[in-house]
């Protein structure tokens, strides 16, 4: 392979792994700009090295194929689990469809290349408008069966704003549980907060609002968590 190939290819997978890694970088990821880039030029370097040392006899897809794995591990290291909810699967993705940006570049197929990243970029510009809205679709057709409950955590003021996150996330990663409001109070001692919540079920959902109040009953600071099902929608 002539140096010129080399270097245009190296050149486009490192042009199009930027163009995903900004888009990642704008939205505070922990894959941004630099390991979307650096993804997508070494799986290119790697399919480059391959048909450099082997030319038009050797098999690149091998190559290819250990790139996955290898991007399989990566993925894994950015995957985190807090608590009840899982943090990381959109950001493995990323990572694994920047390693086949450069793969492709690396191999010349720079119009698949091109094309894979405006997809990319696309899925991550117009789907997360796209799911929130069936998100909300899906709760707003609610019957006389949708339940509501209410969640009362009573923690030190000192440790709220932790207990807040704790329990947004647990709830963003149930898709059959929305909040619906959520008040503090200190009940007339200031050293104190309560945290009531109403939460909107898809269905009965008893055994996951225990798993909540369990999994908060256990942070520090935190006193005493209840809930109940206080109500049915349009009852």
């Amino acid at each position: 392979m002539v140096i010129t190939e080399f270097i245009f290819r190296l050149t486009l997978a490192f042009i199009l792994g930027t163009l995903v890694g900004a888009e990642r970088q704008f939205r505070q990821k922990s894959a941004g700009l630099r390991t979307n880039t650096l993804v997508a030029v070494g799986a290119a370097s790697f399919i480059l090295l391959s048909l450099s040392l082997t030319g038009i006899e050797g098999d690149p897809s091998r190559v290819a194929g250990q790139i996955v794995t290898g991007i399989g591990f990566l993925g894994a290291g950015v995957i985190m689990k807090s608590g009840m909810s899982i943090r990381g699967l959109n950001t493995a993705a990323t990572i694994w469809c920047s390693a086949a940006v450069g793969s492709l570049s690396g191999a010349g197929l720079w119009q698949q290349a091109v094309f894979l990243t405006l997809i990319i970029v696309f899925i991550h510009i117009s789907m997360r408008s796209l799911g929130n809205r069936i998100n909300r679709i899906s709760f707003a057709k609610v019957d006389s069966n949708e339940p509501l409950y209410q969640l009362i955590v009573g923690c030190k003021e000192q440790v709220e704003n932790h207990v807040r996150v704790l329990l947004l996330s647990a709830l963003k990663s149930e898709p059959n549980l929305q909040l619906r409001s959520l008040k503090s109070s200190d009940n007339g001692n200031p050293a104190y907060s309560f945290l009531t919540s109403e939460i909107l079920a898809n269905g009965k959902n008893d055994e996951m609002m225990e798993q909540i109040a369990r999994r908060l009953s256990l942070e520090y600071g935190v006193s005493e968590v209840s809930w109940e099902l206080i109500s049915h929608i349009n009852e």
